[in-house]
């Protein structure tokens, strides 16, 4: 393949199948191969380029505000089951679009686990998104003055996960609640769910201003 062919390739963003190819062209004339044994090469080149570049990209993208995984978890000072932590990180809270709520005081290490999974989930593929729960309301407040009402409600769609942190910890108008409410219950069934709150799920009706709507969505 000339120069202007891996010039080509990297044009396409290629970039795993341009290294590999630059290598065999360098290495061709000692190690003979078959077209096929160095199409399959290729292949492999560009999907291990492809999965490095999303994991370098993919937690930047969920806005995570501090890396965190289940390793620097400190499982003593939580009655969760580290097993069972652990089994949701393979897959089995992001594989059926399942929901997990977090419930605990300040310090018990809700963000960390939120993180932790959401972290996970992106070293199996995974889509996430990371929002802290006041931080959400008041960009969902100021969209709908703005009269973009309806923008920020789609971004969840695309994703497998969507973290949404503390929750309850500051209060924010009831107008900002039932805009959460919409936010959160539009990909329902489609993305996995992980909140974190202190609030008992007795007093989540204060946080969305309506009984029968926080009991619709719980």
């Amino acid at each position: 393949m000339s120069i202007g062919r891996l010039a080509q390739l990297k044009a396409l963003h290629l970039h795993g199948m341009a290294a590999a190819w630059a290598e065999w062209q360098a290495e061709s004339h000692k190690q003979p191969a078959s077209p096929e044994v160095w199409l399959d090469r290729l292949v492999a080149a560009g999907q291990a380029d492809r999965q490095a570049r999303s994991l370098r990209y993919q937690p930047t993208s969920a806005h995570f505000p501090i890396h965190r995984d289940l390793l620097g978890f400190d499982w003593a000072e939580t009655p969760l089951r580290q097993a069972q932590i652990e089994q949701l990180a393979t897959a089995g809270l992001m594989g059926q679009a399942r929901n997990l709520i977090l419930v605990g005081g300040t310090g018990t290490g809700k963000s960390h686990l939120a993180t932790a999974l959401g972290v996970a989930a992106i070293h199996l593929g995974k889509r996430v998104r990371f929002y802290n729960a006041v931080d959400l309301v008041n960009q969902l407040e100021r969209e709908k003055r703005l009269g973009k009402a309806g923008n920020l409600a789609k971004q969840p769609i695309p994703m497998d996960a969507v973290i949404l942190d503390e929750l309850g910890c500051l209060p924010f108008p009831e107008s900002g609640g039932a805009l959460l409410f919409h936010l959160i219950g539009k990909p329902y069934e489609k993305t996995s769910l992980i909140t974190n709150t202190n609030l008992s799920f007795a007093e989540w009706a204060q946080v969305f201003g309506d009984a029968k709507m926080t009991a619709a969505l719980l």
